[in-house]
């Protein structure tokens, strides 16, 4: 692994939204799974979806993948090496 790259505060702040909205899409499903019915749920749900792939999108654009296994696309050369990962911050 390569040297942790010095990160702007954009990357914090889209790391923290992103962690952010992976919370209410988290609780939106858990409550989901006993209201499959409940309208206004589902379109929270789909709304903040929708949020959640446009902030991860910025993200990889600037600062690399956010997932392995195909769930993201990488730069040339290829970047996993790259750090700090997400995780790590």
């Amino acid at each position: 692994m390569s040297d942790h790259k010095q990160v702007d505060e954009r990357y914090y702040q889209l790391m923290h939204e992103l962690q952010t909205l992976d919370f209410v899409l988290v609780e939106l499903s858990l409550y989901l799974n006993t209201h499959r019915d409940d309208m206004n749920a589902i379109q929270q749900f789909n709304e903040y979806s929708g949020r959640r792939w446009q902030v991860a999108c910025e993200f990889e654009a600037h600062y690399g993948p956010l997932l392995q296994y195909g769930h993201s696309y990488s730069g040339y050369p290829w970047q996993w090496p790259e750090s700090p990962w997400p995780w790590q911050v």
